[in-house]
């Protein structure tokens, strides 16, 4: 079966959907005096509210794009101050303050992947599996938003094809019943070596796996259970592809361990070589 590795997920801007707040309000500048002053926060100093002493931040839309906010309770009732930077870092506070129910509050994160490296970079084994698979695919990157989208305009949100090693901890996924970990761990998807936009799936390009030279699967996109236009209707389905978004197309025959030392490369006709070392990783 086929893996979905999503890119992060960002909100676009522009007009709030229906019954939603509208962007930053306009006008709102200074509050209080007492949130008026900037402050500059490093990443070990937190500022806590002065009535609930709680640290509150909210993720709001902001002129520009989204930002984060210090969420105030004051006695005019809960306000939003704007910040620049992150709650995750340093950040100085603004002097931009709207009350909270006039702003418009987004997702408080945005969840970043570290599965991914790019070519060269080092697949790591991690401490609590001891069976380490290869599995050389086909990645299709996402172009355009694609929902509900009929198989024969699948092509038209594509952006192009790139190779992928869908490293699998393969005793993970046998004792869990289910891949997320097993697929999970950092570096488990090197991607690369880069983005072509001409590649035609359906002539059976060939696939290869090699592991310090010696060919480990060999097989072309003709053999691919489900293909590429019916992969990405079918995933537009019950999720929304938005640009960047990965999906992984299955695997050929032949996957098997992968072991510290070992250089493991993933080659596709017209896309190029992706290599990647293997490194066993502090346990």
């Amino acid at each position: 079966m086929p893996a979905i590795v999503a890119a992060p997920r960002r909100r676009a801007g522009g007009p709030a959907p229906a019954g939603e707040p509208p962007p930053w309000p306009v006008g709102f500048r200074c509050g209080p005096a007492r949130l008026a002053r900037p402050a500059t926060h490093d990443a070990n100093e937190t500022p806590r509210d002065e009535r609930s002493g709680l640290v509150r931040f909210a993720r709001v839309q902001r002129p520009g794009g989204a930002g984060y906010a210090l969420v105030r309770d004051t006695e005019q009732g809960l306000v939003a101050q704007l910040i620049d930077g992150v709650p995750f870092g340093n950040f100085t506070e603004t002097d931009q303050v709207a009350p909270l129910e006039q702003v418009r509050l987004l997702a408080p994160v945005i969840p970043t992947k570290v599965l991914v490296v790019g070519p060269d970079d080092a697949i790591g084994l991690p401490a609590q599996s001891d069976e380490v698979h290869h599995e050389a695919e086909l990645a299709v990157i996402i172009g355009g938003l694609a929902r509900h989208v009929p198989p024969d305009q699948a092509g038209a949100h594509i952006a192009g094809y790139t190779c992928a090693n869908d490293v699998t901890a393969r005793d993970l996924q046998a004792r869990d019943g289910q891949w997320t970990r097993a697929k999970g761990f950092d570096t488990f998807c090197p991607l690369g070596p880069w983005l072509d936009t001409d590649l035609d799936p359906t002539q059976g390009v060939r696939l290869q796996c090699r592991v310090n030279g010696d060919t480990r699967q060999d097989g072309t996109t003709a053999d691919l259970v489900f293909g590429v236009a019916e992969l990405v209707s079918f995933c537009s389905q019950f999720a929304t592809l938005l640009p960047g978004d990965v999906l992984l197309t299955g695997t050929p025959a032949g996957v098997g361990p992968i072991a510290d030392g070992d250089r493991v490369e993933v080659d596709i006709d017209g896309l190029g070589t992706l290599a990647n070392s293997v490194q066993a990783e502090a346990g």
